[in-house]
């Protein structure tokens, strides 16, 4: 299983989310300087893109470190076809759609904060998110991750979360992407 080491930003208001980004340090790629031989021409050089964060296995945990908080986050698993008394294409008035669940477990190592289902989504190669479902069924995957639950140090949540996706198609990762920090992503298996 392999680990990644991230930054936290926490946002404080109504709600305090769990949040893991990149560094906060300037990255290299933000000046570029480039040296020409003598007989070269002097055109302007294009600006170098910095790759994107490689995503993560499914199972990994993210370590983050924000000063007075710090924790993991993870998502464990993820299955399609999950079967229920309510409809997922009812829900989204899609024809094919069916339900998939997502296992995620968030503990604190240091502090108290709030982790929640929003940050998380599925990504999908044609740039397609889809979000939790709105929807609880009591034949829905369990233990089912809350909605919102507050951790204190020492202490976990761990728990499924349902999402109404295309029947025809899987998401290509699992984004944590809460508000004002860069994305992390894990890797959906082929099957």
């Amino acid at each position: 299983m392999r680990t990644r080491t991230t930054a936290v930003a926490v946002s404080v208001g109504l709600l305090l989310t769990v949040t893991a980004c990149g560094s906060t340090s300037e990255s290299p790629e933000a000046a570029t300087t480039t040296v020409l031989p003598p007989a070269a021409t002097t055109s302007t050089p294009e600006p170098t893109t910095p790759p994107a964060p490689e995503a993560m296995a499914m199972g990994s945990t993210l370590k983050w470190d924000e000063g007075d908080i710090s924790g993991t986050s993870a998502a464990l698993s993820y299955k399609q076809g999950i079967k229920s008394v309510g409809s997922a294409a009812e829900e989204t008035g899609e024809p094919d759609y069916v339900w998939a669940a997502l296992e995620l477990k968030v503990c604190s190592t240091k502090g108290t904060f709030s982790a929640t289902t929003f940050p998380w989504t599925l990504a999908y190669a044609d740039g397609a998110r889809i979000e939790p479902s709105s929807s609880t069924w009591d034949d829905f995957p369990k233990p089912e991750f809350p909605l919102e639950t507050k951790l204190t140090a020492g202490k976990c949540v761990r728990g499924k979360v349902v999402y109404p996706v295309p029947g025809n198609s899987r998401p290509e990762t699992i984004v944590y992407a809460p508000d004002g920090v860069d994305p992390v992503e894990w890797t959906v298996p082929a099957k």
